[in-house]
């Protein structure tokens, strides 16, 4: 009996930590919702999958030749470009058109939204350079549309790694879509033709915003790599990797184009870096350009690989760019990187929504979350004050007012995350989560030596000769796909992308929404590395109602035969009270995320309120004016011109 009593006691310790990790396992486990309750979530939503036309006669590639320093891991360095855009291009009302990055051509693809049984409206075409200088070891990694030379006619910036970026401005006398529609031109100045010798950008995100507040919409451009020859297989230097895992402010310069307006039909800017040095050079992946306290003069945040992100809060003046960078505290509780702007995951994609229902923007961000991989989080940064006031004040004070949520929300674990959207698609006026994932498909897993790399010493990182092989038929993440994160009615979120036929295990990168057809339904395109892009059709039968607006400037469109969609005015802001008293933001974007840009439109669904909505619709005019006004509008789509009032078409 002694001992048994003995040994009981000795066992103690042991049968008392089982207890405690049984406990941590039942308080830790995260929620679940039934089957049948999922079913009845995913019962709202109806997707048809689409092919999206893209022209033939080009060589296709399955990775990229490279700087000759990164030959060993030319699969890590083909991984990103793959790029949509979804916007009203040929100005017929609906934004049914695309602009996609195919990384297995080099080509920016313009094409039309596929319509099933629809004879096409054009033949896709690939845009041209014309007479730019370029060469052969440069490649596109996105597309930004917005009329950047104020004639009413939707553009498109083109970034690129090897050079700088190009704006394609439509052309007044174009007779359709062709690769006529468009003229090239440079957004920094060089030469106007021949072979491509200046700065040798490597820029991986681009968003477009009044960051000034004089009334014109300006770029900024971020760049990954440290400007050199990335893609020139003939190099073996002026390249290099990040100095640190955690804390790499050795990348490209990030810049700000200021637009001084339009001469003709020619844009003027004035670039500038109005960055300290740490900010200006992470290595930028994302970006969104967002106003946060009711200001209109929009807040920036840049989503950087290696390092920190950075929110960066807005203080500028006409002509004069000022932001101080606003950072979250650390919790006695809390890890670091779950503040905002003193994170050391890898941001990859970014968009502001508000999710919790209160009027103030919230943020979610994409990082690397893969099991038995580099197991980090996405961030749901949720809002902790709705006073605009109070919100103000904390930005003074450099402080956040977001919280990190994403594992409460089951929004933290999805994969290798890339861009993301926040977008109501089946008008039920809460947003879903639409998320793009994976790195690099192949048979061989690398995820033991990606792991060693992420523990390695930061003194060797920079150096590409440290870095493991990650070569064609190399895998790492390859099998991740697309989710569709929808909220339930537990008020967490569901993964839906298996119910809704969108979980094929295919790496993706970009992803824009938009109503190709008018119905008030938001379709999305996803852009896919190294395979098809695809529209998922939005045929779903929820019946809820919405508002849609295209807020354009009121000001006359410049003389042509080919017509515009209208100057859309980036950054105006639209809050709606809808017949049941529910309230909601939303913002004209100029361009959010990582690699995909969703419409200009403004877009609310209703539920089932069926009756007119109260409408506050806040903008700056072309003078940089703020203007605020109060309109009654029916469910459905409104077309608004905005000058010193609010006048609908």
């Amino acid at each position: 009996m002694t001992s048994t009593a003995s040994w009981l006691r000795r066992q103690l310790p042991g049968v008392l930590a089982l207890v405690l990790v049984a406990a941590t396992f039942l308080v830790a486990r995260l929620p679940e919702v039934s089957a049948e309750e999922r079913q009845e979530v995913a019962a709202q939503f109806g997707f048809q999958p689409e092919s999206i036309a893209l022209p033939g006669g080009y060589t296709q590639q399955t990775i990229r030749q490279v700087n000759q320093r990164y030959q060993h891991i030319n699969a890590w360095i083909s991984s990103v470009g793959s790029a949509v855009a979804i916007n009203d291009l040929d100005g017929d009302g609906l934004s049914n058109d695309l602009c996609f990055v195919d990384v297995r051509t080099d080509q920016v693809i313009i094409t039309p939204a596929p319509e099933s049984g629809k004879t096409p409206r054009y033949e896709p075409f690939a845009l041209s350079p014309g007479s730019l200088p370029m060469n052969d070891v440069m490649a596109p990694m996105g597309c930004v549309p917005g009329d950047y030379n104020e004639d009413g006619r939707i553009d498109l910036l083109i970034y690129m790694w090897g050079r700088t970026p190009i704006l394609h401005l439509a052309q007044a006398g174009a007779t359709g879509m062709d690769e006529d529609t468009y003229e090239a031109t440079e957004l920094v100045p060089g030469k106007s033709s021949g072979t491509y010798d200046g700065p040798e950008w490597n820029s991986n995100s681009a968003t477009v915003a009044d960051f000034d507040g004089d009334g014109h919409a300006d770029i900024f451009i971020g760049n990954y790599f440290p400007h050199g020859p990335v893609l020139d297989p003939s190099k073996n230097t002026g390249v290099w990797m990040n100095d640190s895992m955690s804390a790499g402010f050795n990348g490209g310069e990030d810049y700000i184009f200021l637009s001084k307006g339009a001469s003709g039909d020619t844009p003027e800017w004035e670039m500038s870096d109005p960055f300290p040095l740490e900010v200006s050079r992470g290595w930028a992946l994302a970006s969104s350009s967002t106003d946060v306290n009711g200001d209109l003069l929009p807040e920036l945040y840049v989503g950087n690989d290696f390092g920190p992100d950075r929110l960066l809060y807005n203080m500028s003046t006409p002509g004069n760019l000022k932001f101080e960078v606003v950072e979250g505290s650390k919790g006695p509780m809390e890890p670091k990187s779950k503040n905002v702007g003193i994170d050391s995951f890898k941001g990859m994609g970014v968009d502001f929504g508000d999710l919790n229902g209160d009027q103030v923007f919230d943020m979610y961000v994409s990082n690397i979350t893969a099991s038995f991989g580099i197991e980090e989080s996405h961030f749901a940064f949720m809002s902790q004050e709705n006073n605009l006031s109070r919100v103000t004040s904390s930005l003074e004070d450099g402080d956040a007012i977001w919280e990190d949520e994403s594992a409460p929300l089951q929004l933290a674990w999805s994969g290798w995350g890339w861009d993301v959207k926040l977008s109501d698609l089946d008008n039920n006026a809460e947003l879903e989560v639409l998320q793009a994932t994976g790195f690099v498909k192949g048979d061989v897993n690398r995820w033991p030596q990606l792991q060693e790399l992420a523990t390695a010493n930061d003194t060797l990182l920079d150096n590409p000769m440290w870095w493991p092989i990650v070569g064609p038929g190399d895998d790492v993440g390859g099998n991740h796909h697309f989710h569709f994160f929808a909220k339930n009615k537990e008020g967490f979120y569901s993964d839906l992308s298996g119910d809704l036929g969108m979980a094929a295990p295919i790496p993706s990168r970009g992803i824009a929404t938009g109503d190709v057809d008018g119905d008030g339904k938001l379709d999305m395109a996803i852009s896919r590395q190294w395979s098809d892009p695809v529209l998922f059709h939005n045929d779903g039968g929820s019946g809820n109602g919405f508002l849609g607006l295209r807020l354009t400037h009121d000001e006359q469109q410049a003389a042509g035969a080919f017509p515009g969609a209208g100057s859309p005015v980036i950054g105006a802001e639209v809050t709606i009270t809808s017949s049941s008293g529910k309230k909601q933001i939303n913002r004209v974007d100029g361009g959010s995320g990582h690699s995909g840009k969703r419409s200009h439109e403004v877009h609310f669904g209703l539920g089932a309120d069926n009756g007119p909505v109260q409408a506050h619709i806040k903008w700056r005019d072309r003078d940089g004016e703020i203007h605020e006004q109060d309109m009654t509008l029916n469910p459905g789509w409104h077309d608004i011109q905005l000058g010193d009032q609010a006048k609908e078409k």
